[in-house]
């Protein structure tokens, strides 16, 4: 299989093609790594590849014979190193598959590398000083996003049609609106984290993955979905499968537009075009739209300084206990200055502190809950601006303390933290691009908890409607000479 068809499919269409014994799954597997090396160097968002197990029975599973990759935090893999982008945790290994990973291995997936991510998916950007900066294959000069920058990266630039993401402020949404891809973030609980923790970040961070359609993150989250034994949360189980949803309508919806993100920051031209492009979509198809602003029951910076105190207290155990594990020291030879300010400021969190945070989390929840009793769905940008040149995070970091990095984090990103907090599902879809620079621009549509069969049957709709698997980035492994 040369790489030039392999691209033109996405994960459900080789599966079928590897069922109906039109291709092998060597020769898949094949042109995925012949796509990795055109285009990573380019790239840099893929940390490892190693020698893949034995490709599953074809047709034995939904997506058996699809090359796949894994975000280097939020998964394990026996006898792989999972390092989370840091100097802190390099070299580490996994004596064990973790829950999600035996998932994937029964959903076929032929797992064959991992992706890159910042130190500690601590950041919305993927620059990590262990690996240097994954660059955006729509144009290398600016950032990819993150944290899942990585596997947004390889995934638009055709190397692999979809592959493992993590999200607790937007890590899955960012880089899929950065990206031009589709990416939803589920509902808290409805992925296990298990058998390792039993919630991360205290309930802000979901498993997930990016795609180049809605069907493909459809099919594999029905494979990821359902708990484990002692897992905290639990989601409601789906009334369907979601790959039924994707082709089933969506309805006439109620959908709320807030153009205007919490905290201030202001959505630029380009991107305030694009809502105003999606809004008009929505309505030509049926969909019942409406301005609204939406009170998250705490002000912006209650709401920073809960989530601050939430994040950094978590990040503090997490780090407490690899250096331990490890036998490192904590302290700049090991964490980048954002990351050790971090942690410092975790140090200092009581646990009253804590509790308090996790109050104003159970606050946001209730709020957003009731305003979802009264709309189908919220329409926002996923991101206030076109994604931004490499290095814009990193400026004055340094002087940064924890609550300073993070304000950063969501000045960037205003628009998607809130529905971590709140647990309720939300996808980035992306309906167009910008006219000047061909950037893609997302759109964000969160639903009620427990509710992804909403959103999948919107982004079909959406997807029949304005296709976007045509568009292809500069860097894009089709394009490479002798594919």
């Amino acid at each position: 299989m040369r790489v030039a068809e392999y691209v033109q499919f996405d994960g459900v269409g080789l599966a079928e093609l590897v069922a109906g014994g039109e291709v092998r799954p060597a020769d898949v597997e094949a042109a995925a790594r012949e796509a990795a090396r055109a285009v990573d160097p380019q790239l840099n968002a893929i940390v490892e590849t190693w020698p893949a197990d034995d490709a599953p029975a074809p047709g034995s599973a939904p997506l058996a014979g699809v090359p796949f990759l894994i975000k280097d935090i939020g998964v394990a893999m026996a006898g792989r190193r999972t390092e989370l982008g840091s100097r802190l945790a390099a070299g580490n290994v996994a004596a064990a598959d973790s829950a999600l990973m035996r998932r994937f291995r029964r959903a076929g997936l032929v797992t064959f590398g991992r992706t890159a991510t910042p130190e500690m998916a601590y950041s919305t950007t993927t620059e990590p000083v262990l690996y240097g900066a994954t660059r955006n294959p729509w144009d290398p000069e600016r950032s990819a996003g993150g944290s899942s920058g990585g596997a947004a990266a390889a995934v638009a630039a055709g190397v692999v049609p979809l592959a493992h993401a993590t999200d607790a402020a937007g890590s899955i949404r960012i880089p899929a609106a950065y990206n031009g891809l589709f990416g939803l973030k589920p509902t808290r609980g409805r992925v296990s984290w298990g058998p390792d923790f039993d919630e991360m970040f205290n309930g802000l961070a979901v498993q997930g993955s990016v795609s180049r359609t809605v069907r493909d993150s459809a099919v594999l989250l029905d494979r990821m979905r359902g708990p484990e034994p002692g897992d905290p949360y639990s989601a409601p189980e789906p009334r369907r499968p979601y790959a039924e949803e994707v082709a089933r309508p969506p309805g006439s919806l109620r959908i709320g537009v807030l153009a205007q993100a919490w905290g201030g920051r202001r959505t630029t031209a380009p991107v305030a075009g694009a809502l105003f492009h999606t809004a008009r979509l929505l309505e030509s198809l049926g969909h019942h739209l409406v301005e609204v602003e939406i009170d998250l029951g705490v002000d912006w910076e209650e709401f920073l300084l809960a989530n601050a105190r939430q994040w950094t207290a978590n990040l503090t155990a997490q780090v407490d206990g690899l250096a331990a594990a490890l036998d490192r020291p904590v302290d700049s030879s090991t964490l980048e200055p954002p990351v050790l300010a971090s942690y410092h400021y975790g140090q200092r969190v009581s646990g009253a502190q804590l509790v308090t945070a996790l109050a104003v989390r159970n606050r946001v929840a209730r709020r957003l809950a009731r305003y979802f009793d009264a709309h189908d769905v919220l329409l926002t940008p996923t991101m206030p601006e076109l994604p931004v040149p490499l290095g814009t995070h990193a400026e004055g970091a340094e002087a940064l303390d924890g609550l300073g990095w993070l304000r950063r984090l969501f000045d960037l990103g205003p628009f998607t933290a809130a529905f971590n907090v709140a647990g309720t599902p939300a996808m980035s879809v992306p309906l167009t691009a910008d006219a000047e620079t061909g950037l893609p621009i997302g759109m964000q549509f969160a639903a009620g908890y427990g509710h992804e069969g909403r959103l999948f049957r919107l982004a079909g709709q959406l997807e029949r409607a304005n296709p976007w698997s045509h568009r292809t980035p500069a860097v894009w492994a089709g394009n490479a000479t002798g594919s």
